[in-house]
C-alpha cells in the first residue's frame, strides 16, 4: 500500500512550541500510514486582500501548493486567548484565496493540540472545525486534548509515555482509515 501525503500545519510559531514536538511525535507515529512533513506557516505575510489582487505572495503561493499535493492535512495547535492562534487563521485565509481557488474543498483533515491543562485547546479546536468546515474540508470528529509534561515527547520526536503513545497511535491510525476511505 502507498504511504499518503501528510501536510503538518503548527499553529504556533514558537521555536519551542509543545504543539511542534506534539506534531512531530505524530508524524513518526504515523510513519507506516504517512509520509509527512511540516508546512511553513510563519513566513507568511498577514492576509491583505491588496496583496492577493497586486501579487499573490510567493509563500502563500507555497502553502497552497504543498497543502493541494497533500493527501490529508493534520492541525496540532495550541489556544490563543480562547481561539485560534494568529498565525494559523492567516496560513487558513491565505490558503483559502482567490476566492473560489481554495484548497480545503474536500480535503481530509483531522485536528490536535496540546497545553499544560487538561482541555487548553477545546475552544481552538471548535473554531478550527467550525472555519475549517465551512471552507468545504472534511474534518475528523472529536476532540483530542493531550495534557502536555515535560518529557512527553523527548528531542528525537519519540511519545515516551506508553499510555500516550497507544493513544495518539490509535487517533494516526483513525486517521489513516478516514484518508484512506475519502481518498479511494
Amino acid at each position: 500500500m502507498a504511504l499518503f501525503t501528510l501536510a503538518i500545519i503548527v499553529g504556533s510559531n514558537r521555536k519551542a512550541s509543545i504543539n511542534r514536538k506534539l506534531a512531530q511525535g505524530l508524524a513518526g507515529l504515523g510513519a507506516g500510514a504517512f509520509t509527512a512533513h511540516i508546512a511553513q506557516i510563519d513566513d507568511l505575510p498577514m492576509y491583505n486582500q491588496d496583496l492577493e489582487a497586486e501579487s499573490f505572495p510567493a509563500s502563500a503561493t507555497r502553502l497552497k501548493d504543498e497543502l493541494a499535493r497533500a493527501d490529508a492535512v493534520l492541525v496540532v495547535t495550541p489556544e490563543h486567548n480562547r481561539s485560534i492562534p494568529a498565525v494559523l487563521k492567516n496560513a487558513i485565509d491565505w490558503a483559502s484565496r482567490p476566492s473560489g481557488k481554495g484548497v480545503w474543498g474536500g480535503k481530509p483533515l483531522a485536528i490536535i493540540g496540546t497545553s499544560p491543562g487538561g482541555v487548553g485547546t477545546a475552544c481552538a479546536q471548535q473554531h478550527l472545525r467550525d472555519i475549517l468546515g465551512n471552507q468545504g474540508a472534511l474534518v475528523m470528529g472529536g476532540q483530542m486534548f493531550i495534557t502536555w509534561k515535560d518529557g512527553l515527547i523527548d528531542d528525537s520526536g519519540t511519545v515516551t509515555v506508553e499510555a500516550t503513545r497507544d493513544f495518539l497511535q490509535g487517533f494516526m491510525d483513525k486517521f489513516a482509515t478516514l484518508v484512506g476511505k475519502l481518498t479511494a
